[in-house]
This record gives structure tokens, sequence and C-alpha cells, in this order.
């Protein structure tokens, strides 16, 4: 059932994304009179159709549809969609219309600006959306990040080994402030960072980052986790340890080993799974010892202290902005880590993922904050790979818009056929590392 569920959510998150990016050149298209031939969502491979706006049942009812100037359809193989403009090369490689006359309604005909808009509708209806997303979750969840100012991290073995410490407090990396406590290890990654300021007790000390070590960063989750004190907050009612512990008691030691924080003592509870464990509580100036009942999964029903969330609501007029300045802040920041991904000695190629790992974030339960939140990412990033200036992406078509009104010269078919050809070989190259990706997350 959780497979079901995340496949429906990637298929239907990726239908609307893509029939938001062909809406825009349809759109730019149909502004400027250039005949739109078909427009699909998904591939209609083989000319095999799921629904075509040109046969069956749709014709029956809709009789004059067969005489509509575009072909709308859905195809059989959900890897995209594609809106086919006359007198352009594209995805299809139709070089059969192209040896005939140019016609007014063809796409090669237009000026070069004009051309321009119609290629760079898809990315900007991207944007768009990605702006209309988040000013939604704004205006309606409003913003929660936990701070980073005055909350510690807890370690693993790869932060440990770059000469970080648990409780230690990251206070810069380089002359960045960072303010998200969860995007440490990103920005770590992302900045190309090589001093971090860190508050270790008293001292203030400077940690300098081995750039050799960025891959690891990278392809190692779980480097910062919130060191959290084991302080009391709340008792699991009806247990024996609600009359045994107070709200604000300071966990010190478990079976006689010191506790500093809720993470050293989980392994401690866990030899005691089903039965009983001798702590020492700090209570106001007193320290007293007393027996908690550890259950069979080695929980001792204790809620400590929430650490610091930053949360803010917003009109609908304050979220419209807000919107704005999030999906230029979320360009940029996957702008660097393609930048990343471009960089063999990072290994961040090792974490290009195809429609798998794009279906394992998706929640296992229907959440309309976490599905819309993804959509805005997910349209983003699907509008800036679209802007890479390779061939048979949308930003190949740009570059050689831009050269022409530039220099005046428009290249020949032949040149932009040829292009297409080692765009659509590179896409697949991509693919098949995507893919190989995945499996091998999935066999490890």
């Amino acid at each position: 059932m959780v497979v079901l569920v995340k496949t429906l959510q990637v298929i239907l998150a990726l239908s609307v994304l893509i029939l938001i990016h062909e809406l825009g050149h349809f759109t730019f298209a149909k502004l400027f009179h250039i005949r739109v031939e078909k427009f699909f969502l998904f591939f209609d491979v083989g000319g095999v159709k799921l629904f075509s706006s040109r046969r069956g049942w749709f014709v029956k009812l809709f009789p004059r549809a067969a005489k509509w100037e575009t072909e709308y359809g859905i195809g059989w193989l959900p890897l995209g969609g594609y809106c086919k403009i006359a007198g352009m090369i594209d995805e299809s490689l139709d070089t059969e219309s192209m040896k005939q006359e140019p016609r007014p309604w063809e796409f090669r005909t237009h000026s070069a600006w004009q051309r321009l808009l119609v290629m760079s509708g898809g990315v900007l209806y991207n944007f768009i959306f990605a702006i209309l997303a988040y000013t939604v979750i704004l205006d309606i969840w409003g913003s929660a990040y936990l701070k980073n100012e005055g909350n510690a991290v807890y370690v693993n073995e790869l932060a440990y080994e770059l000469g970080f410490r648990n409780g230690d407090r990251i206070l810069r990396l380089d002359d960045y402030v960072p303010e998200d406590f969860t995007m440490l290890q990103v920005d770590l990654a992302r900045r190309d960072v090589r001093k971090v300021t860190v508050l270790r007790g008293t001292d203030t000390l400077d940690i300098y980052m081995d750039q050799a070590r960025i891959g690891d960063v990278l392809n190692t989750p779980g480097m910062f986790d919130l060191a959290v004190p084991f302080v009391v907050d709340t008792i699991l009612a009806g247990t024996p340890n609600e009359r045994r512990l107070l709200h604000g008691d300071r966990i010190v030691h478990v079976d006689g080993e010191p506790v500093e924080y809720l993470q050293e003592a989980r392994p401690l509870f866990a030899r005691h799974a089903g039965g009983e464990v001798s702590v020492d509580i700090l209570r106001g100036a007193d320290t007293l010892q007393v027996p908690l009942q550890v259950d069979s999964t080695g929980r001792v029903g204790v809620y400590t202290l929430s650490p610091g969330y930053e949360y803010k609501e917003y009109s609908f007029l304050e979220a419209v902005p807000a919107g704005f300045k999030l999906t230029f802040s979320t360009i940029g920041g996957y702008l660097k880590d393609l930048k990343l991904v471009a960089t063999p000695r990072t290994e961040a190629y090792k974490s290009v993922g195809s429609f798998i790992a794009i279906g394992q974030v998706f929640p296992a339960q229907w959440d309309w904050y976490r599905f819309v939140s993804l959509l805005a990412l997910l349209s983003i990033m699907l509008g800036v790979m679209n802007l890479l200036p390779v061939p048979a992406l949308d930003g190949g078509h740009i570059v050689i818009c831009l050269y022409e009104i530039v220099t005046g010269r428009k290249p020949s078919d032949k040149f932009i056929l040829a292009a297409q050809m080692v765009g659509m070989f590179l896409l697949v190259m991509l693919m098949v590392l995507a893919f190989g990706n995945d499996i091998g997350r999935l066999i490890r």
C-alpha cells in the first residue's frame, strides 16, 4: 500500500508539472499564431494512445474536435510529455516536415525573439507555479524552521572525523551565519566552506574543512543531528514513571554512565528493555537517584523539552512577496547543487536520481502540505534543468535564438538537427546514470 500511495503521488505530481511546462510553450506558440500539432501528457510511442481528441468517444461527443488544429491526448509511456510545434526540430527528430518549404504558421518562419519566448514559456510557467505554490503554503500554513542559534549538534562518524564534537554550536560557515539548523550539512557543501567557526563549551574554535571530503559530506546523510538535552517536559500518562519524574528534571546518569543528551541515553535504555534501570536526575539543586521502568522497545515514556522552532504566520499580502523570495532562494540553492554535480571531485553525481528517488521523498500517507511543497520544489528543478544550455533541452534552443538575435545569423537546420541528436544522447546517458544510482541504492 505504501508503494502504491507513493507511486500515485509521483505520477500525479509529474503529470501536473509536465502539463504546466508544456502549457507555457503552447500559450506563447498560440499567441504568435504558430501551429501546435500535438499536446500530449506522456509519450505515445509507436502511435499508441490512451486518449486522443481525434478519435473514439471524445469525437462522438464533440464532432468538431476532429477538425481542431491541435490534437490533445495521453500517451502510454509515463516518462514526460510534449508539445509538438510545427516547423521545429524537437525530441521527435521529425526531419520530413523540415524538407518542405517554410509556411507562415511554422516555428521556423517566426522572428528570433518570438521563438525565444516560445522556448522560454515552459520554464517561465514552472517558476510562476512555484511562486503561486509557495504563496499558498505560506498563507495557509505559514513557515517554520529549527533555529540554529542556541542549538547544538550531535555528530555522526564523518562529522567527528572532520573535527566536530557533540555539543558544538556552529556559529559561522566562513562569513555566513546559518539560520536553519536542518540546512547545516547542505550549506556546508553548497557554499564550498573552508572554515567553520564553532562554540565548544566556552571556547570559540575554527575547524578547517578538507575539500577532498565534500563528496563524503554530500553522500553521508545525518552529519548533524540535534543534540537534545535530556530535560523532561512531559511523562506518558498511566506509566510507573509518571510518579517518579517531574517537568524540568534533567537526567544526568543512566545505569551509572554519564548522559548529557537524549541520544546518549537511548542505547543505555535499550540494554534494560522490559526491565528497570537506575538513573540520576538533577532536580533544582538536588541530585536524586530513581528507578525507571523501561518498556520492551527500550523507551521510558518521556518527552523532552522542544528545541527552538521559529514560526511565522503570513497574511495573503505578506505571503506573495515571501513566495517570490522563497522561490528565487530555492532556485539559487538548486543551481549550487548542479554546480556540485558538475564537479567530479565532489562525487555529487552519485546523488543524481530518477523517478525512484523522487518517489522516496513523498510521504507514505497523503499530506497536502508536503505534496504542495514537493510540487513547488520539483517545478523549480524542472525549470532549472530545462534552462541548461544543452541541445534537446529548452536551454539549448534558447541559446540558438540568442545567438541569432546577437549575430543576425540563423544556424542551419542541419546543425540544429545534429545538436538535437547530441543532446538526446546526453539525456539518455543522464537517465542511465540516474537509474543506475537508484538501483545501486536499492541493492545496498
